[in-house]
């Protein structure tokens, strides 16, 4: 338990470190945005209580926005992922439910089950992320363009660590 909350802390600051001080600093254009720190939400073991989920993302998405310097975006973003991320999981939940002490990850569920559950996830902070910095109907086929192809990114990057990680942990 005490080693998995060290875990948790760990992937939290190197996620948001990596986020703010790598991706941010990359010019991938006007319509490419991917965010990576959502992969500490994403995984997040099945067991976490609701509010503590709510609690996590805001502090998450509060920790992208100083150095993002967006009035809370990022923090009502994750919010809105904390918030649906339980009846996600649960329509997507098999017939035996899931493993105690396990993680919603590409190697535990697989493939397809991963890239429906993530894909739901990030679209939905990319949808409120987005038009919340919008905040005009003026733009709105260009931001949904942006949350489209942002999400796409997104999501190749998550699946792309988590093969990362898996190959460092068959390895030890």
């Amino acid at each position: 338990m005490v080693n998995e909350i060290i875990r948790n802390i760990f992937r939290f600051i190197i996620l948001v470190l990596v986020q703010v001080l790598v991706i941010k600093d990359i010019d991938l254009g006007r319509f490419i945005n991917p965010f990576i720190y959502l992969l500490f939400l994403i995984i997040l073991p099945f067991e976490t209580p609701k509010w503590a989920i709510l609690f996590i993302a805001f502090i998450l998405g509060i920790s992208v926005d100083m150095f993002y310097d967006t009035a809370g975006f990022h923090a009502a973003a994750c919010v809105a992922v904390g918030y649906i991320r339980p009846g996600i999981l649960k329509l997507f939940s098999p017939r035996d439910g899931y493993e105690s002490g396990t993680q919603p990850t590409i190697q535990y569920l697989g493939v397809p089950w991963f890239l429906s559950y993530a894909g739901i996830l990030i679209v939905v902070h990319h949808l409120v992320l987005f038009y919340l910095e919008m905040f005009r109907f003026s733009e709105f086929f260009s931001t949904f363009f942006r949350v489209i192809i942002s999400s796409i990114s997104t999501l190749i990057l998550i699946v792309a660590i988590q093969y990362l990680f898996n190959r460092k942990k068959e390895q030890d």
